[in-house]
């Protein structure tokens, strides 16, 4: 019996036989995997918002020791940055590979060697960054991989900008979901990310993560083995739809989840047209964030120290590792 695809009112169904999900890129033939409804070929190489077409793109494949300390510990979070994003983020830091698409083309077979060669270098798990344009290789690649010996489990690190149905074909391969939670109100989503509707569907998609992973799994280092933490990181001086944000999360999710509220905003040159988030987020917006959602009951939750605001925190994107 052979899995079948089918589209109805852009929503892919997907249907499993005994054997797996067979065919799953047969979903790229009119990709429909995120928000974005491109509707491009791209087995035929046409490209839609994310630039990608059929092959899997990597900048960097390695040990990462920036994730919250209950991701990387002390060995590493195994790392893959994919090429390519849905996302058009005026800050980006990962702009080379986000919208600049730099990254080294990889089969399937390669991605699941990747996997098993950071599991024999110590890491904690597996780190999809930016995944969602290559749900359906990835998913192939993790199959493969386990076949032959993976068993660390999977984060899925993403955007928040995603689809509840494309969300759903990655129940029973996710572990650990760490998807950003960045604006509150569609005005910035539009302005500095390009992304209409953010709120509407980050939060459906965190719903179906939530409702994948349950209450947070540790193993016996402290490390989370399963569950979700949502990211969310300061802009400049948009300290009340972050309070909204963080409300929102508190009162529907609380202890079911982690928070992790993010001041490393690092301004780019290219966000001389944004003069107002031209800047780091000042330490009186940071704190009144950290003390509001004490306020209101925070009961998991990561904050930042230190000096976090610098470039130096963002990864060599050089293909190591691919």
């Amino acid at each position: 019996m052979k899995s079948t695809i089918i589209l109805t009112n852009y929503l892919y169904i997907i249907c499993y036989n005994i054997f797996g999900c067979e065919k799953m890129n047969e979903l790229l033939n009119k990709c429909m995997l995120c928000p974005r409804n491109c509707g491009v070929n791209r087995n035929n190489n046409e490209f839609g918002f994310c630039k990608m077409g059929k092959d899997l793109m990597v900048a960097r494949a390695a040990l990462h020791f920036w994730e919250e300390p209950i991701i990387s510990g002390e060995k590493g979070s195994g790392t893959v940055f994919f090429s390519g994003c849905n996302l058009k983020c005026v800050f980006c830091q990962n702009f080379q590979i986000s919208t600049n698409n730099f990254g080294k083309k990889i089969t399937t077979e390669r991605l699941s060697e990747i996997f098993l060669e950071l599991q024999s270098q110590g890491a904690n798990n597996i780190n999809l960054v930016t995944p969602t344009h290559f749900i359906p290789q990835i998913i192939e690649a993790i199959t493969q991989a386990k076949a032959k010996g993976l068993n660390l489990p999977i984060v899925y690190n993403s955007s928040g900008y995603e689809k509840i149905e494309t969300i759903k074909l990655l129940k029973g391969y996710i572990d650990i979901y760490l998807p950003d939670f960045k604006y509150f109100d569609d005005r910035y989503a539009i302005k500095y990310s390009k992304c209409p509707n953010y709120f509407e569907y980050a939060s459906k998609s965190i719903a179906e993560m939530i409702s994948q992973t349950g209450k947070p799994v540790f193993n016996s280092e402290g490390l989370l083995v399963k569950g979700t933490i949502v990211r969310h990181m300061m802009l400049p001086g948009l300290l009340e739809d972050s309070k909204k944000i963080i409300h929102y999360l508190v009162e529907n999710y609380n202890d079911d989840i982690f928070i992790s509220i993010m001041n490393q905003y690092t301004p780019t040159n290219n966000i001389q047209k944004y003069p107002e988030i031209n800047c780091t987020v000042s330490n009186e917006e940071y704190d009144s964030l950290i003390d509001y959602a004490i306020d209101i009951g925070i009961k998991n939750g990561f904050m930042q120290e230190g000096e976090t605001q610098k470039t130096s925190f963002i990864p060599e994107f050089d293909t190591t590792g691919v």
